[in-house]
């Protein structure tokens, strides 16, 4: 079977659930709810990405003013 997303909706399933999602916001605030959550999984990728940048846990930054000399 040819799922999308590999969750067990297929074709059928996503036509319903898109016609429910134009019944309850409306065609008019469709876009403006997918641009919402284009731009919350970039965001979401960038800080992912970030956390590979960041220091471990184990790793203590040093206090302001103090040398490690």
């Amino acid at each position: 079977m040819n799922h999308a997303l590999g969750i067990g909706l297929g074709m059928p399933e996503m036509v319903l659930l898109l016609g429910v999602v134009l019944l309850i916001f409306g065609g008019s605030r469709l876009p403006q709810l997918a641009k919402g959550l284009g731009s919350s999984i970039r965001e979401f990728k960038r800080g992912a990405a970030g956390m590979d940048e960041a220091p471990a846990l184990g790793e203590a930054a040093s206090p302001a003013g103090q040398n490690l000399d």
